[in-house]
């Protein structure tokens, strides 16, 4: 791989204001879900700059920038008024408004004649060339690229800053944000202006592509990893710098190996993004499918092993012996297993972790609670009888049901919940079908 960095440095950095500024305003987008959204607004902002060009003759960035914004509002104004007059879905409003303004702007930018300007360029970008348009500063030559790129990223910055508790309140419970004052309906212009002036900052460089894929992907790939939002908002902006890195780096080496000169960098920074965003989708710490797989996992086996613990009470139970005696109360492995209808091999794993935690012991094939275990199964016993006495009570669930709803809601119960239960139902001492409901960690002792 041969870097020239008076050149590579330069798209690599475009590559990542593009990134960062694009994250910025994506996390709210994904938040909120409309992802849709970025890319409608991408498309959409093509009459604006036509519009500019028409009135203006210029191709300025701050021309394009006060086009952009008035489509941006004027897009999302559009949407709110064909789903209300519609009574469509948003999505579908979305669809219908995004393709029309796209359609309109390429017929506008195909009779502009005396404009410079290519439809490809704006779909794909000039990265390579950014090198060639510079403007002087104190550090010297920089491409004028990155300083709009800079720039919009230091003014969505400020408008995140600014706005930060009402993007907040607004984004996850907007009717009370409403009902605080905060204008939700400004935040979602203001939103949508943010989001279609980067579309146009970025266009000339890297191009709509990419564009999309920094929108949506960085600020995607970090809800996937973590469930707090200033995380949300640090994990997206690392993941538009990887991108734009690995992606930049690929394009001018991987190429090599398969015969071709080079690739498109903001088409190659796109697909690495895609490719990071599929790695999350199979191992995000918190929304990848692995991870909850293995999740899902833990927890059918710990449901498993609360069963067992259930199952050796009433066993226990059913002997209506007043003194505890753990090698009276026995049940081999075949037993468990044909009880709960599960393969030994399931119900051995979850025995072998509930013998790690000293509430069962094995001897001679036969497994039994110990005094712990006991305990603990008397607790859930208890949790399982005062939600059938709770949904005889309270709801109309028919009796056949009780059993099969209060088993699949005691292994969700915290003690704080079972104790709330207990005084709801007025302390009862019996369950609908008769049965004692055990006190509260009080088990017999063994002799």
């Amino acid at each position: 791989m041969w870097w020239a960095w008076q050149v590579d440095g330069w798209m690599i950095l475009a590559s990542i204001l593009c990134g960062i500024a694009c994250a910025l305003v994506g996390n709210f987008l994904v938040l909120r879900k409309l992802s849709l959204i970025g890319d409608a607004l991408s498309h959409a902002v093509l009459p604006g700059i036509a519009a500019s060009f028409l009135l203006f003759g210029s191709r300025s960035p701050w021309v394009s920038l006060l086009g952009a914004g008035i489509i941006g509002v004027l897009s999302v104004w559009l949407i709110e008024l064909v789903r209300g007059l519609g009574r469509i879905e948003e999505s579908a409003a979305i669809g219908v408004v995004f393709t029309a303004m796209f359609a309109l702007g390429i017929v506008m930018i195909s009779r502009i004649e005396h404009v410079d300007l290519d439809p490809s360029c704006v779909l794909y970008g000039n990265l390579e060339t950014i090198v060639l348009d510079t403007a002087s500063t104190p550090f010297g030559e920089v491409p004028k690229v990155v300083l709009e790129l800079g720039c919009m990223c230091l003014f969505n910055a400020l408008a995140v800053a600014v706005f930060w508790k009402w993007w907040m309140l607004s984004t996850f419970d907007p009717t009370l944000a409403q009902a605080q004052g905060v204008p939700v309906r400004f935040l979602s212009y203001l939103l949508a202006a943010l989001v279609a002036m980067t579309c146009v900052v970025s266009f000339r460089a890297v191009g709509n592509i990419m564009v999309v894929a920094m929108l949506i992907v960085p600020s995607s790939v970090a809800w996937m990893l973590t469930d707090r939002l200033h995380s949300m908002f640090f994990w997206s902006l690392m993941i538009a710098v990887c991108s734009s890195v690995l992606g930049h780096g690929i394009a001018i080496s991987l190429p090599h190996l398969f015969g071709f000169k080079s690739a498109n960098s903001a088409a190659m920074v796109a697909v690495v993004s895609g490719c990071i965003l599929i790695a999350a989708i199979f191992l995000g710490t918190k929304r990848g499918l692995l991870w909850r797989w293995i999740n899902q996992r833990k927890m059918l086996k710990r449901i498993l092993a609360e069963d067992i613990l259930a199952l050796f009470y009433r066993h226990v139970e059913s002997k209506r012996t007043e003194v505890f005696e753990p090698a009276e109360h026995a049940l081999s492995l075949d037993r468990i297993a044909s009880t709960l209808q599960r393969t030994e091999p399931v119900v051995l794993a979850a025995l072998a972790e509930l013998v790690a935690k000293n509430w069962i012991n094995s001897a001679e094939g036969q497994w039994c609670l110990t005094q712990g275990g006991y305990r603990q199964a008397q607790v859930l016993v208890r949790t399982h009888r005062l939600w059938e006495h709770y949904l005889r009570e309270e709801t109309s669930i028919a009796d056949p049901r009780l059993h099969a709803t209060a088993e699949s809601l005691e292994h969700y119960t915290s003690s704080e919940l079972r104790e709330s239960l207990g005084q709801v139902s007025g302390g009862p001492t019996v369950d609908p079908h008769g049965k004692a409901i055990p006190p509260e960690s009080i088990a017999p002792e063994g002799r």
